[in-house]
């Protein structure tokens, strides 16, 4: 029998970071994780259909604070392992859209409570350890603001399924809201867990299945996550597990007749390299894949005279330097009116020194190591460019050192040209680049903030003056998808602050939010009429 309830589903509350304060259970249960991974090197397969897969091609999981620490050996998918993933995504997809939506639901609710349970320790221990994120940055990313995707999104599809048009006398109007049909493929990041679980997790909810290709350098949280959505009672072929080159996954995967989807987050240079394929190759699709990507930032501060140092500073700091400015959010290019610069500078200065940096099992440590080699390197060359710069000058940081760890201390650049290269070129590591201007310039210099970056994703705006704040927001209009008042440019919640920028940002699609759910589903209308016209003639084709 058919169940015929019209179920709700509880609004959720964003979840919170646990004190982890000395002698508390949370940290000493976390220790004791972080050890237990440690000792305990994994091989780690490929998830086809189910089915632990080996292609025998392997690459290493690291620990990024201590290079020399292999956490884990992964495998990587081949031409072979790719047709697999695709096929077993397919050959899934007729069930899973037959599942009522409270029961597929059901399993990412339940996935959220394993998290606030058992699986906290896990999730935090394995991003601390292979992304090499602080205590608290690993719990707001792996536990809360996984446990946060997984309940808002389910509320939100509730919420759009409730969405019905009007019906008139004899007429049954009705919107059926289908999963795509074909399969989407999750390309994922390396800075944030919780994106590894919401972009294959959000599509699978709304009924499609999934291949899922995560970043070589997060295979180890994410596969934790693989593992949990299985033990929540994840059908088989729903979402298949396939880390491996980009080179060899992509092109197959994306010149599949069948693809419905691309959920991205990455580089812009890669997003936009999938989007041509994409275009060519549209002939060949079934139907137009929705494609949904959020491609990073060059994200601003802006200080008018009027802003408060004490909380400026803060929000500059965290802002930048919280993992290592490795997130897509973090601020990157700041302008300073000249009259509160040398304030802000001692405060500042004063702040980084305070800073420290090393291995994340220490609590202590405010950052960790950046991702692995390839960053260390781009960062430090970005470095060494300010330093042999003629208009540029760095008062804070700049030291690199790779012998133990890829550390890169929080290092601030103050530069007299507004487009100076680190004012324009996305970094990904924790760098600040401050341009100072004068208070009778402001107008040119919210010029120069609108026009530097070809990113639009976060910015903040620093005023005490309301009309100020009015007159920046709305020139700024397009310059952020998320635009914080007084506050850090980082730090959205889900379900609060819906994130995602435009421009060279991405697509806008609003992860956190009922927008980005409604991407995943197809909207059928049926009209069914009780008193169907007997004759195809209307009254007024008669003549008198």
């Amino acid at each position: 029998m058919m169940s015929n309830g019209v179920y709700r589903i509880m609004k959720p509350c964003n979840e919170a970071v646990p004190g982890y304060l000395p002698g508390s259970d949370e940290k000493r249960g976390l220790k004791v994780r972080l050890a237990e991974l440690k000792q305990s090197p994994m091989e780690i397969p490929l998830i086809i259909g189910g089915k632990e897969v080996r292609s025998g091609k392997t690459g290493k999981c690291i620990i990024p604070h201590n290079h020399a620490h292999v956490l884990a050996t992964y495998h990587m998918a081949g031409e072979a392992e790719t047709r697999m993933a695709v096929q077993a995504a397919l050959d899934a997809g007729k069930a899973w859209a037959e599942t009522p939506w409270d029961h597929r639901l059901a399993v990412f609710l339940r996935a959220a409570e394993m998290i606030r349970g058992p699986w906290r320790h896990t999730l935090n221990a394995a991003t601390m350890l292979g992304q090499s994120k602080t205590v608290y940055e690993a719990d707001a990313d792996a536990a809360c603001e996984l446990m946060d995707f997984f309940r808002y999104n389910s509320y939100f599809f509730r919420q759009i399924i409730e969405e019905q048009p009007e019906c008139l006398q004899g007429i049954l109007n009705r919107m059926e809201y289908r999963p795509l049909e074909g399969f989407v493929f999750a390309v994922t990041p390396f800075n944030f867990t919780a994106i590894g679980g919401n972009l294959p997790g959000t599509p699978a909810m709304a009924g499609n299945t999934v291949v899922w290709k995560p970043a070589s350098t997060a295979v180890y949280s994410n596969y934790h996550v693989m593992k949990l959505l299985q033990a929540a009672g994840l059908p088989d072929g729903v979402i298949n597990f396939i880390p491996g080159p980009g080179s060899a996954v992509g092109p197959l995967v994306m010149s599949h007749s069948m693809l419905a989807g691309i959920h991205f987050t990455g580089s812009t240079a890669v997003f936009q390299g999938m989007w041509r394929t994409v275009a060519q190759n549209l002939a060949h699709y079934n139907g137009y894949p929705r494609i949904v990507g959020e491609t990073g930032g060059k994200n601003f501060v802006f200080a008018h005279p009027s802003a408060d140092i004490e909380t400026l500073v803060p929000a500059l700091i965290g802002g930048a330097f919280s993992y290592q400015g490795q997130k897509c959010s973090a601020t990157s290019r700041v302008y300073i009116p000249k009259s509160i610069w040398p304030a802000v500078k001692t405060r500042l200065t004063a702040g980084i020194d305070g800073i420290k940096t090393g291995d994340v099992e220490d609590f202590t440590h405010y950052m960790g190591a950046v991702i692995d080699r390839n960053a260390f390197d781009n960062i430090s060359g970005y470095i060494r460019f300010a330093r042999e710069a003629d208009d540029a000058e760095i008062i804070a940081g700049g030291e690199c050192d790779d012998s133990i760890g890829f550390f890169i201390t929080p290092t601030v650049i103050v530069t007299t040209d507004p487009k100076f290269k680190t004012m324009q070129e996305e970094i990904f590591g924790p760098v600040m680049t401050v341009f100072v201007y004068p208070d009778d310039d402001i107008e040119k210099a919210l010029t120069l903030c609108a026009t530097t970056s070809k990113y639009a994703l976060t910015g903040a705006l620093f005023a005490r003056d309301r009309a100020a704040v009015v007159e920046m927001e709305r020139r700024l209009c397009y310059s952020a998808g998320n635009l914080y008042i007084n506050d850090k440019t980082t730090g959205a919640f889900v379900g609060l602050q819906p994130f995602g920028g435009a421009r060279a940002s991405g697509t806008n699609d609003k992860a956190g939010s009922r927008h980005n759910v409604m991407r995943w589903l197809s909207p059928r209308t049926i009209k069914e009429n009780f008193s169907p016209a007997t004759d195809y003639r209307y009254g007024l084709m008669q003549e008198s």
